[in-house]
């Protein structure tokens, strides 16, 4: 997650639905559509690449408008927690979710070069155009940042317990929205980024570990 908040978007550009504009992939000669269907009034956090991010989103062919994906019919339902901008999504999300406030919502038209691909995977068929419809819920520092790592870090023993990142993501939480979630919510998302990321299975993470980017000097 980057540190620091991003330049304010002009809401009397944003506060109508339907608003669209395109973000350019580097190094790829196509475009991600997006339309802005709904736009919190407090929008001054969002999103950057590295930024530990929770969302549901909703996958569309663009041919025929049928459904190949619902993230609420996965994982028990819950919304997907996930790094954005680094490949853990395909390209289309990680461009399209970009500069996104928690409670926006988004449409994106993927072309088939940020998604599947000639080949395609079923039950999208190869080069289709897909579409998704995406609800961002939190946006928390990137998890791979000196900053974020020095201030989960509670002890300053250059290692990361579950206790430490759980109360992180609640802090987190309770700046963003105020409030904090249940506690079952929290054991599962410390259990997948322990279970993600430490190598080693000592039950901590460790700067290697940690900094899987190279975002920064730790």
């Amino acid at each position: 997650m980057t540190s620091g908040l991003f330049i304010y978007f002009f809401l009397a550009l944003h506060l109508k639905s339907m608003h669209r504009y395109s973000v350019v992939a580097a190094d790829i000669n196509e475009d991600v559509k997006i339309e802005v269907l709904f736009l919190p009034e407090n929008c001054s956090q969002k999103s950057g690449k590295g930024d530990l991010v929770n969302a549901h989103y909703d996958g569309y062919l663009a041919k025929d408008g049928s459904k190949f994906y619902c993230s609420r019919s996965v994982k028990d339902g819950h919304p997907q927690w996930f790094v954005v901008g680094v490949g853990q999504v395909l390209k289309g999300l990680d461009v399209g979710m970009l500069g996104m406030c928690p409670g926006e919502k988004r449409k994106l038209t993927v072309p088939p070069s940020l998604a599947f691909g000639a080949k395609g995977k079923a039950p999208v068929p190869p080069n289709a155009t897909v579409i998704f419809e995406v609800e961002l819920y939190s946006v928390s520092r990137g998890p791979r940042s000196l900053e974020a790592f020095k201030e989960m870090d509670l002890d300053q023993d250059k290692s990361l317990t579950e206790e430490e990142i759980r109360t992180y993501l609640k802090s987190q939480d309770l700046k963003n929205t105020g409030k904090t979630k249940e506690e079952n919510f929290y054991d599962g998302v410390v259990k997948d980024v322990l279970r993600r990321n430490d190598a080693d299975r000592d039950g901590t993470l460790s700067v290697k570990e940690y900094n899987v980017y190279g975002h920064d000097e730790l």
